[in-house]
């Protein structure tokens, strides 16, 4: 379960993160607080704003964040967005305690962490190649999911307990801390031992490239819709939970961030026992996204505060498992010269369809109550669910491009002067008569190498 742990960057690497990762989580809690409670009264639509604009970004600027991601070296990309999300929770969290933070400014702050994010992200996921072996990625990807989520667990409730007695500024002020952690395990580790993934050559350098890859390969494309419909419909928890605590059952801000907290349990195991896996599928996929539709619709009927957070436990479990095998499957059914603009497409269609559904899901709560939204995405995720497998049962293309990435876990690229396509189509053997050249050859080669 541990594997990826015994070598020493990754460890540097998980270190850091789990501290910035408590503080990302002590953050959105006291953002989402400070929205619903202190700069309007109780407005939905408002928290549902200020997602979508953290968010919003990931949509326009993913294709050419991938394309800085596989083009420039990954760990200094990262260590530049660290300290940029650093300086901007540090704008905020003084805007908070001097009493001038108004809802523009939250918005704007929010905004310039999402632009930021865009380039952190498909950053940060290709990253994780570039320290371990390619046999322990699965394991990897599982961990880091399991970082994110041990701040998760601890994040929410520490930020309710530090709301309830200073007020959200230090809380701001503290996450702006927690990124240091990271920069410090970047600039620790051993550049001679990291496995630097080969550049794209002049020829398939485009942010477009990711685009026709990623179409050129229905397996990675299921998946990412699979992804992208529940993150619009159904990952929305941040809003969901605020108003289920404060609307339905009228609690304050300790019992809000315990709520976060507990889903984290369920969160945490789903990613340990995605860490055990050697290789995700994507049936296990749509499995897992049925499962949280079950288990949401679940959760939107329990009748009392604590009910409800029970059932957040395995709502955690279903989602992590979802997410952390649809991440782990694109990134080894990925080319490594084109990992870095398909994850960029990955994190744009995962991070972007929540702004879609952020605000929709904020005045669903508004109007109908703060069940529906729960009860709606819950519903939805299942429909989702049960739509794709009929759609791998039924579609024979589909199934092969399953089992040839099964079986071969990075696919080659042949490439042209404007585009990448995937090696062994007829569109790619029509390319290499007219096109291949030694150079070309070569790079295939080194790449089947490092698949």
């Amino acid at each position: 379960m541990f594997r990826a742990l015994s070598i020493r960057n990754y460890r540097l690497w998980a270190t850091g993160a789990i501290v910035s990762n408590t503080g990302t989580w002590m953050q959105r809690v006291a953002q989402d607080w400070l929205v619903l409670t202190q700069l309007t009264d109780n407005s939905g639509v408002a928290v549902g704003i200020t997602t979508a604009l953290q968010f919003a970004p990931v949509l326009v600027l993913a294709p050419w964040a991938g394309a800085v991601t596989d083009r420039f070296d990954r760990r200094k990309v990262l260590i530049i967005t660290q300290v940029l999300s650093a300086l901007l929770g540090l704008g905020l969290g003084l805007l908070v305690v001097t009493g001038l933070a108004q809802l523009w400014m939250v918005y704007a702050m929010a905004a310039g962490l999402g632009v930021v994010a865009a380039v952190d992200g498909p950053a940060r996921q290709a990253f994780v190649s570039e320290l371990v072996p390619i046999e322990d990625l699965p394991n990897a990807v599982g961990l880091n999911s399991a970082s994110f989520n041990a701040g998760r667990l601890i994040g929410p409730g520490l930020a309710g307990l530090l709301i309830a007695w200073f007020g959200t500024g230090p809380v701001f002020l503290i996450n702006a801390v927690s990124f240091i952690a990271v920069v410090f395990s970047l600039t620790r580790m051993d550049g001679d031992t990291l496995r630097t993934q080969e550049r794209p050559a002049r020829g398939n350098r485009s942010a477009r490239a990711g685009v026709v890859y990623v179409r050129s390969h229905p397996e990675i494309m299921l998946v990412m819709t699979i992804v992208g419909l529940v993150a619009m419909v159904g990952l929305n928890s941040q809003i969901t939970t605020a108003l289920m605590a404060r609307v339905e059952f009228h609690k304050g801000a300790g019992e809000y961030g315990m709520l976060g907290s507990v889903m984290a349990i369920g969160s945490l195991g789903g990613a340990l026992l995605a860490a055990r896996r050697e290789r995700p599928t994507v049936r296990l996929v749509i499995g897992a996204a049925a499962a949280f539709g079950v288990t949401s619709i679940a959760s939107a009927l329990m009748p009392t505060y604590w009910t409800f957070a029970l059932m957040l436990i395995p709502v955690g479990l279903s989602t992590l498992t979802m997410l952390t095998s649809a991440n782990a499957y694109v990134q080894l059914s990925t080319s490594p010269a084109m990992r870095g603009r398909v994850m960029a497409l990955y994190m744009a269609i995962l991070m972007g369809g929540t702004p879609i559904g952020s605000p929709l899901v904020g005045w669903i709560g508004e109007q109908f109550g703060a069940r529906w939204t729960v009860l709606l995405g819950g519903s939805g995720t299942l429909l989702i669910a049960v739509v794709a497998a009929v759609w791998l049962h039924r579609s024979a293309d589909l199934q092969a491009a399953v089992a040839q990435a099964g079986a071969q876990p990075a696919v080659t690229l042949a490439r042209t002067s404007d585009r990448a396509v995937a090696a062994g189509t007829p569109e790619s053997a029509a390319v290499s008569r007219r096109e291949a050249t030694r150079e070309t050859a070569a790079a295939q080669v080194t790449e089947n190498s490092a698949a």
